[in-house]
């Protein structure tokens, strides 16, 4: 630490870059301080720095750490105090740009597996961007020292050891996320899709806010008798709550009754959420996904034909490329890849969805022949791919009842109330004579694997490689821009510069041999096994920035690229 000082005392009033003298390593009182990167201009982006503690010192008892999902809400809690502590800290010291700003990696809803903690036996590490303080393009090195030598150390202080964590609610913390998993290995061993517990809240604060509904007409979910039942978790009474089981599950009711918000719910149940966001045990199987209509996505060579055949001039949809896909050849596609990488049921919502790949009634089938119509629609394939594929559905409707044949459970939402009004539909499916010829032959077709081209993926820009994500739902990957905004279920931005970084993994390693599950699944096992750092830029350093995708997410991006080739 004295050297630290000795040196921003030297720097002090030089040219921004003598900053770059204090890159290295420091011993603290307590724990370590690893300057990775000093950025070159305080307009760029911030330095980074790790903050290191040995587990003797840290104290925390190997039971918060040694599952790996505990290990993950560990760490998760620790961000979460460092961003809260950050945020005091942060912006005590003015200058030029980014000068003064103290950051971690900051969670949402969702706990996520990220690179900004790292806990195991022998430390814990939390690492930090730092803004290093200037005046114009000058050091300010007595303000540096203020920052590096006073006020990190403090919050080292204050958010690492065992007793500033609050030990007792960590504990709570723990508890819940071996009841989320407990209700994750019941669901597997059932293979049902999901669980929503009895008093779950499932609105949101409003449409830019991830939080829970706290004011006016707040109410909370309630499962029908016939579709409850009751999960025995390691801590605590068992949880009650609604199942949704395998094959096709309609959710219908009135406007503004709580469809779609039943659907988002199901949407982000593939994470496990913080206590107090309503949904903590909202719990849907990790490999559910949401597909909708994506007009102008590009595709290439993926295999549509069980749902489009026949087009105009010959086209073949069993290899379908196209820089500009419709409503319905874009749903179809996303569906394909989808069933690709092995998911186990679709949420579709009618109204993201195209119309006519939905449903052509028996009206439409009378004035326009099956000949002159390539599209087979939803309804025709739901049922095939539930029985010869063991993928489900759960479909949010609103003014199709021809789907009454061919569902399992219909779930009526009424007042943000779910009622199971299943017989009611058959009844009414039954009683009243569907004109409609059912299309598309006995058979779901086939599902085709591509093998994944190298020269598709050219992360270049001028001279230097540039992969970066620009947001949550875009990235920049070389000189192309790849538009996410189809993939509704990445939840967090950090996540998005993960997707980047993995495709640009799969890149290097795309020869021709291997198919886009093949690469993905060895990808993940390597983050498995060595962690999430492997994908970083900055090897050995600090990627502090970066939460795990799924793998559905991953192959949704790859396949939006559109300079991707395939065979």
């Amino acid at each position: 630490m004295q050297r630290l000082k000795q040196t921003l005392s030297r720097i002090d009033g030089k040219g921004y870059k003598a900053y770059k003298d204090i890159q290295g390593e420091y011993a603290f009182p307590g724990f370590r301080l690893t300057i990775d990167y000093v950025q070159g201009d305080p307009f760029a982006a911030p330095s980074r720095l790790r903050v290191r503690m040995p587990m003797e010192r840290a104290g925390y008892p190997a039971e918060w750490y040694r599952e790996k999902h505990r290990r993950i809400a560990l760490e998760d809690w620790i961000a979460r105090c460092w961003a809260r502590q950050t945020k005091r800290h942060s912006f005590e010291v003015k200058g030029t740009g980014k000068s003064g700003l103290i950051e971690v990696d900051r969670p949402g809803q969702e706990i996520l597996e990220r690179t900004a903690v790292v806990v195991n036996e022998a430390f814990v590490e939390v690492r930090v961007t730092v803004g290093l303080p200037a005046q114009g393009r000058r050091v300010l090195g007595r303000k540096a020292e203020e920052m590096l030598c006073r006020q990190l150390p403090q919050l080292a202080q204050e958010a690492l050891p065992r007793q500033t964590l609050d030990p007792q609610a960590v504990e709570e913390r723990m508890k819940l996320v071996d009841n989320q998993w407990a209700i994750r290995r019941f669901l597997k061993e059932k293979g049902w899709i999901a669980f929503i517990a009895n008093g779950a809240i499932l609105p949101r604060e409003s449409g830019i806010s991830d939080k829970p509904l706290s004011r006016g007409n707040v109410i909370p979910f309630q499962s029908p008798a016939s579709l409850e039942v009751e999960v025995n978790v390691p801590h605590g009474d068992p949880i009650r709550g609604m199942v949704i089981r395998n094959g096709i599950t309609l959710i219908v009711g009135g406007g503004y009754h709580g469809k779609s918000t039943l659907l988002k719910a199901l949407e982000r149940g593939v994470y496990d959420h913080v206590a107090g966001d309503g949904r903590e045990y909202v719990i849907t199987d990790p490999d559910v996904i949401k597909v909708r209509s994506e007009d102008g996505r590009r595709v290439e060579k993926v295999n549509i034909s069980p749902f489009i055949n026949n087009l105009p001039f010959g086209r073949d949809t069993r290899r379908f490329s196209t820089d500009d896909a419709s409503g319905s050849t874009s749903q179809a596609t996303n569906i394909m890849e989808a069933l690709e990488m092995g998911t186990t049921c679709l949420l579709i919502d009618e109204d993201t969805s195209a119309t006519n790949f939905m449903i052509r009634d028996g009206r439409m089938q009378k004035l326009v022949a099956k000949g002159k119509e390539p599209i087979t629609p939803f309804i025709d394939k739901v049922r095939q791919l539930a029985e010869e594929k063991g993928t489900s559905s759960v479909l949010v409707l609103g003014g199709s009842g021809d789907y009454f044949d061919v569902a399992d459970t219909v779930i009526m939402m009424d007042e943000y109330r779910p009622v199971d009004v299943t017989a009611e539909a058959k009844n009414i499916a039954q009683a009243q004579v569907n004109e409609r010829t059912r299309e598309g032959g006995s058979g779901f077709g086939t599902v085709t694997p591509r093998q994944v081209l190298a020269q598709g993926f050219d992360p270049q820009k001028g001279r230097k490689e540039k992969v970066d994500a620009k947001g949550l739902h875009h990235i920049l990957f070389g000189t192309t821009a790849v538009d996410l905004t189809g993939l509704e279920q990445l939840v967090d931005t950090s996540q998005t510069r993960a997707v980047a970084e993995m495709m640009r993994w799969i890149g290097k390693r795309a020869d021709g041999k291997k198919d886009l599950k093949a690469l993905i699944d060895e990808l993940y096992q390597e983050v498995d096994e060595k962690g999430l750092d492997v994908i970083s830029p900055f090897r050995g350093q600090h990627p502090g920035d970066l939460a795990l995708p799924r793998k559905l997410e991953l192959a949704g991006a790859v396949n939006r690229l559109r300079t991707l080739r395939v065979r």
